[in-house]
């Protein structure tokens, strides 16, 4: 199937970055009636929601500017891979100056074809930043970029193939929320309310109910930090290895490789080091974890893997370190834990083992949909698969 290329400017109404108001204004950002976009959430997604509101007054009277539902946002900027993604807002918003709003002309492109086309040219994108120690994408560039120009009915029937395939992964998303909500409110009904089964006739000593211990982490868990990236990594990466690589606990990205560090085989709970410090997962499938990464590995007879989960990411992390913000194994090794008994602890293992089972089914579902669309992606759009 032939098709043209066209330039992004050619397709879009208008073309614009956002702005910022001052944070020194406190009226700019209250009340909280705009949602204001960042870089940081665009990340191939649809955006229903922000995470910092504005007012309508820091609108009025900053660079903001309110970009209607249905455009298509670039980060032209931003720390590690930010620069170069895109995403679509379903809801009107205004933006930073680091986000490039395109704002699509409807009777000629549609705006989830171009989002799709766009998501395809992530490497071109970054091969196209410039500047000085830190190089940045700019309207003028995105507006000379190029994507395959299909008829305007034949792009909706790519985006209606592409998108059912982001709804359906978008829905198990929202049914992992709710899954992972479930568990939180089951564990601080038990382990901060007290309010476990049996609760009634148990006595608190010492503020722990009465067979209760709180001992340091490092009693009930092995903790391990991540190694450094050996120098030849780059040449160790093999589509035959099937233990993920885990370098960074904030953007979960794995790569499939071997390292100098032996995997961890049992399930465990990575927090992340340094950073955003004290991000916490829960990884019940064999992985290696390398640079920015702790493991901590239950002792299977003491302590359960869901439990040690929740109990961590209910907790605060207090980082060390001025110009480098990180935990270390030794700060957590003194962390203390509230382990309860074991009738208490094996009937919550059960309740929340169904729970993460069915998260742990969805994250599997998730991960074919995702590969299937990607492979998709491109044949749709360079006309190799007709529609």
């Amino acid at each position: 199937m032939s098709y043209e290329t066209i330039k992004i400017n050619d397709i879009c109404t208008k073309v614009t970055s956002g702005g910022t108001p001052k944070s020194t204004n406190a009226e700019f950002y209250n009340p909280k009636e705009v949602p204001w976009l960042k870089t940081g959430e665009v990340n191939y997604c649809r955006i229903y929601d922000t995470e910092t509101y504005i007012s309508k007054e820091g609108l009025a009277r900053s660079s903001a500017k309110l970009i209607p539902k249905n455009s298509v946002i670039i980060a032209m900027y931003g720390q590690g891979d930010t620069a170069g993604r895109v995403a679509i807002n379903k809801i009107p918003l205004s933006t930073n100056q680091a986000c490039c709003n395109l704002i699509i002309n409807h009777e000629i492109a549609d705006y989830e074809y171009v989002y799709y086309a766009l998501s395809t040219l992530y490497d071109k994108l970054v091969s196209l930043k410039n500047g000085g120690a830190q190089p940045n994408l700019n309207a003028g560039i995105i507006k000379a970029v190029e994507i395959p120009f299909h008829e305007l009915v034949t792009q909706k029937k790519i985006a209606s193939i592409l998108s059912n395939y982001d709804y359906l992964i978008e829905n198990n998303h929202k049914q992992i929320k709710l899954l992972e909500e479930a568990a939180q409110r089951l564990y601080k009904e038990w382990f901060v309310d007290l309010r476990f089964p049996g609760y009634e006739n148990c006595k608190i000593v010492d503020g722990v109910p009465q067979g209760w211990k709180i001992v340091p982490i490092s009693d009930v868990a092995d903790l391990k930090a991540g190694g450094d990236k050996p120098k030849d990594f780059a040449n160790t990466l093999t589509n035959e290895c099937t233990i993920p690589v885990f370098a960074n606990g904030i953007t979960d990205k794995g790569l499939m490789g071997f390292t100098n560090k032996p995997a961890i085989t049992k399930p465990s709970v990575t927090i992340s080091a340094r950073g955003t410090v004290g991000v916490v997962f829960l990884r019940r499938e064999p992985f290696m974890p390398i640079v920015r990464l702790i493991s901590v590995t239950p002792n299977e007879e003491k302590m359960d893997v869901f439990y040690l989960y929740l109990y961590l990411a209910n907790q605060s992390f207090r980082s060390t370190g001025a110009a480098q913000q990180q935990i270390t194994v030794p700060l957590l090794k003194n962390k203390t834990i509230m382990c309860p008994d074991e009738g208490v602890r094996k009937t919550f293992e059960m309740y929340t083992k169904t729970i993460f089972d069915k998260i742990q089914g969805l994250e599997k579902q998730t991960m074919k949909l995702i590969e299937a669309r990607d492979r998709l992606l491109p044949k749709l759009m360079n006309g190799e698969i007709e529609v």
